[in-house]
């Protein structure tokens, strides 16, 4: 676990094994066409969980059906969208996700948790981002530098 790591938000950082996986996909392949709610979830849950992005995909998907389809179901979807959205790197999907949860529920400490985990990581990936573009223009502010001083 990381050093910052929130227990509400436990499911951003956690993934099933493929042999878990693999008994939520029999199941919801055994169902069919008239697939259960529950065991749809319960799939879209374990792909999003994935520590791979088709699977987190599918998982969203699968996600935002039961979120269009299940008014008693929109709770925990939105909370899981924004778990999916977060692991692939889509953060203003997630935060979309996330407010729109602690608008419904404003002391869900499942969704406060996923938000600052959200506002970290783009924290972080900002300053990683910041920290590149800034290489980049010293290395051409030097190479720059030698091309003026050779044409001299």
């Amino acid at each position: 676990m990381s050093e910052g790591y929130l227990p509400y938000a436990a499911d951003a950082e956690q993934s099933l094994s493929p042999e878990e996986l693999l008994v939520l996909r029999r199941q919801y392949e055994r169902e069919g066409p008239q697939v259960r709610v529950q065991t749809k979830f319960n799939y879209a849950w374990g792909l999003i969980k994935s520590t791979k992005k088709a699977e987190q995909q599918m998982g969203v998907y699968l996600m935002h059906e039961i979120y269009s389809e299940h008014n008693e179901r929109k709770r925990e979807c939105l909370y899981y969208l924004g778990i999916g959205y977060y692991k692939m790197g889509e953060y203003g999907n997630a935060r979309v996700y996330t407010e729109q949860l602690l608008a419904l529920e404003p002391d869900n400490k499942q969704a406060k948790c996923l938000r600052e985990l959200i506002d970290a990581r783009v924290s972080r990936d900002g300053m990683i981002g910041l920290a590149v573009s800034g290489g980049a223009i010293a290395l051409l502010g030097i190479a720059a530098a030698a091309i003026f001083k050779r044409s001299k």
